[in-house]
């Protein structure tokens, strides 16, 4: 099969978009397919393919941390994708690469696949004064249906997108397909200790003291400072647990300020963005992952976190649920003091026992690997081409009949 790959970033840049994709154009491949990933690049004049990625020229938007944004319509790009000849277009994003997906689907007579990754509702203070929010949001529903009505199928990450769209008034069913992560890549088996304490020399945590991590982006959606918030509710200072927040983003000053005034500075260090290659030693130095968000539908960085073995602290969201079971890959709590007292439990924890709860992390998330990733999307491609061939088998015997009455 030939799929073509519709995302407005990808690789240098690295988002859970641009993850998904790449694991998901290895697993296609490593299964025999051909891939093509269409993607928008501000470095390039002129449309051209290089590995499997077809470059369109596009322009940088610094008000999204810096990707790049392609025009929707090109005669070009519209050539190089018929001369691929996919089988489908799969498309990941609702700006311009993504509408252009919408109109090569139309016109070479391709079944059209969507993956909703964010739930944009979310993120509607990055573009509309909170005046205009309502407004806004409802515009931006209708965008967003009109995407999914185009397609034969949609995915996501979780049920969260399901729900999305019904808030949008569209009433589709949703294909939940998990994320994937490069599990052999965040296995810090082979991490050193001295790595490990060299990164607590540099970001001042002492040797001693239990490390919970968040990475991410730093934007409102992810709250962290709802984090922040709990731990100075509930962390005390002898626990002795540092809290690493790793990532960069639009309101990190915002929350150093929050951390400064809630005199959290001896118990968290904001490391900044770290290359998403340099990770591993970080998750290796930690014993645990947490997160408040709740706009996340299924998170990579969470993921990469499992993948090293640290059991995840997240806060109770009743549509992803399923993702961190108590006792078995994390816990789930509702308020500071829940979160105080899991970090607490895990911390004293008989190093055997911990041990195997850790094994039990890993074990959770084994099978999310490229091969599983491009297997559940392959079931989704045979699903919306038998759709497709039955819709065109109608209409061709639908203007059979036209004909034969003239």
């Amino acid at each position: 099969m030939r799929i073509a790959l519709f995302t407005e970033t990808y690789l240098p840049h690295i988002n859970g978009v641009v993850t998904h994709v790449k694991i998901l154009k290895e697993g296609l491949e490593q299964l025999g397919h051909e891939v093509l990933v269409v993607t928008a690049d501000a470095n390039t004049s002129h449309h051209y393919v290089a590995d499997g990625v077809l470059h369109c020229p596009a322009h940088t938007s610094r008000k999204f941390y810096g990707y790049s944004v392609a025009l929707p319509i090109s005669r070009t790009r519209l050539k190089m994708v018929q001369k691929f000849d996919p089988d489908i277009i799969h498309i990941h994003n609702e700006f311009g690469i993504g509408f252009s997906g919408v109109l090569c689907a139309k016109l070479l007579g391709v079944p059209l696949i969507y993956t909703l990754h964010t739930m944009y509702d979310d993120y509607i203070y990055y573009v509309a004064p909170k005046v205009l929010a309502k407004p806004t949001t409802r515009l931006s529903h209708r965008y967003m249906r009109f995407f999914a009505k185009q397609a034969e199928e949609v995915t996501g990450p979780s049920q969260k997108c399901e729900e999305y769209f019904r808030k949008t008034g569209l009433r589709k069913g949703v294909n939940v397909i998990p994320n994937a992560v490069e599990v052999d890549q965040f296995s810090v088996k082979d991490i050193t200790e001295e790595q490990k304490l060299l990164l607590r020399q540099q970001h001042h945590i002492r040797s001693d003291a239990m490390v919970a991590c968040f990475v991410g982006r730093l934007g409102r959606e992810k709250s962290v400072d709802v984090l922040l918030d709990y731990w100075a509710q509930a962390v005390r200072p002898e626990d002795n647990i540092h809290l690493l927040i790793i990532g960069d983003g639009p309101v990190r000053e915002e929350l150093e300020q929050q951390a400064q005034r809630l005199g959290l500075t001896e118990l968290v260090t904001f490391a900044g963005k770290v290359p998403h290659e340099q990770l591993p030693p970080y998750y290796a130095l930690c014993d645990v992952y947490v997160t408040a968000s709740l706009s996340d539908t299924n998170s990579i960085s969470m993921l990469e976190g499992m993948c090293a073995g640290l059991p995840v602290l997240q806060r109770t969201d009743p549509l992803n649920a399923d993702q961190v079971q108590d006792g078995r890959n994390g816990y789930n709590f509702n308020n500071a003091e829940e979160m105080a007292d899991k970090l607490r439990q895990i911390k004293t924890m008989d190093p055997e026992i911990l041990r195997q709860f850790k094994e039990s992390v890993i074990a959770s998330i084994r099978n999310s690997g490229a091969r599983d990733l491009a297997q559940h999307t392959l079931s989704v491609y045979e699903k919306a081409l038998a759709e497709y061939r039955e819709k065109v088998w109608g209409v061709e015997r639908l203007m059979g009949r036209n004909i034969g009455r003239m």
